[in-house]
């Protein structure tokens, strides 16, 4: 006999027992959309997630660098589906998954669904080298922001005391891995806070010994833009002070250095070892695990990356009941057969039309089948300056970063999270200030105190569950 349903605990109005049970595995842009298209519908649907609020992601790297606080960017999803008697949420992780049985293990309880959509995301991957997790943290939920900003400054505290020009230059130093738009993101960013952090309330500190490298492997940054907005973000980077190394490759990361190798025009690479109080990592993404479970118990396919490859109505063979969408799944039922970007944009798009082609099912009619909206790609590089391209329209700066912000602003869930984060951007804009900057949790591993606590990060901010990551 299968578990009843959780809302059945206390029915609540107008929900019918004998709806079909959806669950919903993610709230991030995928499931949250989901499950915002089954509200008040003839369904039951139950939301998991391992934190009880959406995040929004594209702005995390403004959260690590002081721009907005945590609750511009988080949205708690009780509240997005507060008015819908026929969804719960419930705050937890999914344990295993039973597709013989159509059930999943949530909390060590058994869960019973009819459909179930899986949104579970993507972490960060280091390419084999989990030892450089705790030295280099990345940037996927709350805690890496808050972690980043506080190593960034605490280093700076650090050399406001520091009688050592060298070990100064040193703690003003801060290294990102990973040349995709979160990292050019995060380095033009991190450029501006020291910039105008240093200038402005730090005595002992000059703004000249501000470091910011920027590194990837490849041979242009944002590689899946066009190359004329890659050498346009390059160029812009570079012109305000940031050092873009591509072609660098890294092999070790240690405390407060990172060693990479280069290219060279003739003979072998050469190795290369950076100083930097700080270092940030955006440069792998790794599945869920879920997608391997499911794989285990099912036969679906896995990609290189671990996402699952599902067929055309995002469902896996001889499971027509489940569904993986978001960051998690491979698609690739494409004009071109090239599998959908990990973005927020197609992320949203696979959980509305999921939703939507579940209710189609269960009411006996055909629904058109998943057309993709190429809403183009686009990354913020320094103040009122971005590249976007849009659809074959591609521009940069000021106009670039008015579209960025509307597109950001457009995709924001709460009303109130526009309203608030469109007046921390024109206060900055006006002002040049951030109003931010808190050093919260541990004292940060550069500073020379003995108080007896962990110097780097504990295993849950270092790597969370799979769950608390997705879209």
């Amino acid at each position: 006999m299968r578990e009843r349903f959780f809302l059945e605990l206390d029915p609540a109005a107008g929900v019918d027992p004998a709806w079909p049970r959806v669950v919903i595995v993610g709230g991030g842009f995928a499931g949250l959309q989901a499950a915002r298209r089954l509200m008040n519908r003839p369904v039951r649907v139950t939301l998991i997630d391992k934190r009880n609020f959406n995040l929004f992601q594209p702005l995390l790297y403004q959260v690590a660098t002081g721009l907005v606080p945590e609750a511009d960017v988080a949205t708690p999803l009780r509240r997005l589906l507060a008015k819908a008697a026929n969804v719960q949420v419930l705050l937890g992780e999914v344990d295993d998954l039973g597709p013989a049985g159509r059930a999943v293990v949530v909390n060590g309880r058994r869960l019973a669904y009819d459909h179930l959509i899986l949104a579970a995301g993507s972490g960060s991957s280091y390419f084999g080298q989990e030892q450089w997790r705790p030295l280099a943290p990345p940037m996927k939920i709350l805690e890496h922001a808050d972690e980043i900003r506080r190593r960034v400054l605490t280093a700076l505290e650090e050399a406001e005391q520091c009688a050592d020009p060298e070990r100064r230059r040193r703690l003003q130093s801060v290294l990102v891995v990973g040349g995709g738009p979160s990292g050019c993101e995060l380095a033009g960013s991190l450029h501006e806070l020291l910039a105008h952090s240093v200038e402005r309330e730090f005595r002992q500190l000059r703004p000249e010994h501000n470091h910011v490298i920027l590194v990837d492997p490849g041979e242009r940054l944002l590689r899946a833009m066009h190359p004329d907005l890659s050498a346009a973000a390059e160029r812009s980077l570079r012109g305000r002070g940031v050092e873009v190394m591509l072609g660098g490759r890294v092999v070790a990361i240690e405390a407060g250095a990172v060693t990479l190798t280069q290219p060279e025009a003739a003979g072998p690479p050469s190795q290369r070892r950076i100083e930097a109080a700080t270092v940030c990592w955006t440069a792998g993404v790794r599945a869920s695990h879920l997608g391997r479970r499911l794989a285990d118990l099912t036969g679906c396919g896995l990609d290189r990356g671990g996402r699952v490859i599902v067929q055309p109505d995002f469902s896996v063979p001889g499971h027509p009941e489940i569904r993986v969408v978001g960051d998690l799944c491979a698609y690739s039922h494409t004009p071109d057969a090239r599998p959908l970007p990990g973005m927020a944009g197609p992320a949203v798009q696979m959980g509305g039309w999921v939703a939507l082609d579940l209710l189609a099912h269960l009411q006996g009619r055909p629904m058109a089948p998943f057309r993709w909206t190429d809403l183009g790609s686009m990354a913020v590089i320094g103040p009122l300056s971005a590249v976007a391209d849009l659809r074959g329209l591609r521009v940069s700066g000021s106009l670039g970063w008015l579209l960025w912000g509307l597109a950001h602003l457009a995709f924001m869930p709460a009303a109130e999270n526009r309203l608030t984060l469109l007046t921390r951007w024109l206060w900055a804009i006006a002002t040049n200030q951030r109003g931010s900057l808190l050093i919260t949790g541990r004292i940060n591993q550069h500073m020379d105190v003995p108080v007896g606590l962990e110097q780097v990060l504990t295993p849950e901010q270092a790597e969370p569950s799979d769950a608390t990551a997705h879209r």
